[in-house]
């Protein structure tokens, strides 16, 4: 059995997620908005991997139907009807609606992602529910890819913390998994922090965000549980 762990989409070559079971992970915020859009009711959430794509993916439907969301620099985009924030994916805003996101980092992972079976999208307001969803998964196929979306291109202390997590719990009470170098130091650092809310609030992404007046998000970000639902990507809609 085997489970790699990728800090970033970069680190993925074409092919290399094709049939595998496939968790993508971006804690702040990207996945836990979609999580917090699904779980209220949107219809779908469409990845787009720019704004300009999101844009051309909505220029002919019914504006009744679809909410264009996302985020530049951590704050939301122009003439966007929603940030990338947890908080705005309320039911009175999202419910029946199919919202267009696009964001820095997780969307692009996403959409990187394309291939995989299944492809689940994960975060810490989900994590529970995540790890039954894959472990079923890992228990069928024995090949498990965890995708970090990363901080513009780098590693993110978040997303790694998050895979960690899951590497733990997924191979807890299996006699043997092979991990790749990046799954290890994933799993290292579960002990280095006691919990979610540490280990985000150490990360220069918090810092950011925390610095925009996000913090409310972060704090969000950082409650293990809130959802018991695990969104599925397929055909580049999250259902």
């Amino acid at each position: 059995m085997k489970i790699d762990v990728f800090f970033t989409p970069l680190g993925s070559r074409e092919g290399d997620l094709a049939g595998r079971g496939v968790v993508v992970i971006d804690v702040l915020r990207a996945t836990t908005t979609i999580v917090a859009a699904i779980a209220h009711g949107a219809k779908a959430v469409i990845p787009a991997a720019t704004a300009e794509e999101a844009v051309r993916m909505t220029a002919n439907l019914e504006r009744d139907g679809f909410l264009l969301a996302g985020e530049r620099r951590a704050v939301r985009i122009e003439g966007f009807a929603l940030g990338n924030s947890p908080l705005e994916m309320t039911p009175e805003a999202v419910l029946g609606r199919t919202v267009f996101l696009a964001t820095t980092n997780g969307t692009p992972a996403l959409v990187a992602a394309q291939g995989g079976e299944p492809v689940l999208v994960g975060a810490a307001v989900n994590f529970s529910a995540l790890v039954e969803r894959t472990r079923a998964a890992f228990g069928t196929s024995g090949d498990l890819a965890i995708v970090c979306a990363g901080r513009e291109r780098q590693f993110a202390l978040e997303d790694a913390y998050a895979a960690g997590r899951l590497v733990k719990a997924v191979k807890r009470g299996r006699r043997r998994a092979d991990l790749n170098d990046a799954a290890r130091v994933a799993l290292g650092l579960t002990d280095d922090f006691a919990d979610w809310e540490t280990a985000l609030g150490a990360s220069a992404a918090a810092r950011q965000l925390i610095d925009l007046d996000f913090a409310d998000d972060v704090a969000f970000c950082a409650t293990q549980d809130r959802f018991d639902v695990v969104p599925t990507y397929a055909d580049r809609r999250v259902t």
